[in-house]
């Protein structure tokens, strides 16, 4: 058990035998990322249950994690300050990536901040690579997780590939709400040919833009660009699922996606994902082509007085 800030220890499951170092310590609340809950009493409790390997989403947890954190340190008992202990089973991985994320969100430092603090306190800290991949979505998410942010909504697509590669029993809340069935005031996109609204702005998975025809140097044959704007230009969109699209996705890998009321070709989807036509590899990926929908934007009538 090493201190890393005030009132906030590392460690291993093995510190949790050890009653007089925690007393020592002070510690008043214990947080648990491991795959099996610790058996401990006399202390304010968390269990994050979570594997150390590349399927756990362990950004999901963080908000929850860092506010343990932190409403655990914000209390006294008995005039005396609390103590945390964050520990996993060996105090290497999963607790250094929480306590990383702690660090990046209260001492608003970067993930290779934070990382580097951690490990010239505990030099034998090492996080799979996994967890920092999602440390860095946190970072970009300005170490908050926000599930309306494209990110996350990629992040956690991907994470369902994993969970289920059967793609059964996928989780409703994965599929966004049909806007042909609500109504607000964001821009939407409608089929082209039959004017059926498919899908929100809000839906569209941005990604950075792609290296251009050198991406598809491995096919045999590809289209000439007539300019290098053109190589990296984005045909379709990439969204996320919206739930008329379920039927057509559980249980396919891969597959066409047909407007729901006229049956014309939107795009394709692969779980897997797809390559788009800019070069970038997006997984999974729902692709709607750009010329098959059209852009209707809302226009308030008070705007045009």
């Amino acid at each position: 058990m090493i201190p890393v800030a005030s009132g906030l220890y590392i460690g291993s499951v093995s510190d949790l035998k050890d009653a007089e170092s925690l007393s020592a310590a002070g510690i008043t609340h214990i947080l648990t990322v491991d795959s099996e809950e610790a058996s401990v009493t006399g202390f304010n409790t968390k269990f994050i249950r979570a594997l150390d390997d590349e399927s756990t989403d362990l950004l999901s947890r963080l908000d929850d994690c860092t506010s343990f954190i932190s409403e655990a340190l914000s209390t006294q008992a008995d005039s005396k300050s609390a103590a945390v202990l964050v520990h996993c089973h060996v105090g290497q991985s999963r607790s250094a990536a929480v306590v990383t994320a702690y660090l990046m969100k209260t001492q608003h430092l970067t993930l290779q901040e934070a990382y580097s603090k951690l490990q010239n306190i505990k030099p034998d800290v090492k996080m799979n690579e996994e967890f920092l991949d999602q440390l860095a979505l946190y970072e970009l998410m300005d170490c908050k997780v926000d599930t309306t942010s494209p990110v996350y909504k990629q992040f956690r697509l991907k994470k369902i590939t994993e969970k289920y590669p059967e793609l059964q029993n996928v989780p409703k809340d994965v599929f966004a709400v049909d806007p042909a069935q609500t109504q607000n005031a964001e821009a939407v996109y409608r089929c082209r040919k039959c004017r059926r609204t498919l899908f929100r702005h809000s839906s569209i998975l941005s990604h950075c833009v792609g290296s251009g025809a050198s991406a598809f140097s491995h096919k045999k044959t590809r289209i000439v660009s007539s300019s290098a704007e053109d190589e990296t230009q984005c045909t379709s969109y990439f969204i996320e699922p919206v739930q008329w699209m379920e039927q057509a996705l559980l249980g396919v890998m891969d597959g066409q996606l047909l407007c729901p009321k006229c049956s014309s070709k939107l795009g394709s989807f692969n779980w897997y994902g797809e390559q788009c036509s800019c070069g970038r590899w997006v997984t999974p990926a729902f692709q709607m082509h750009k010329n098959r929908v059209d852009e209707i934007k809302h226009i308030s009538i008070s705007a045009l007085k």
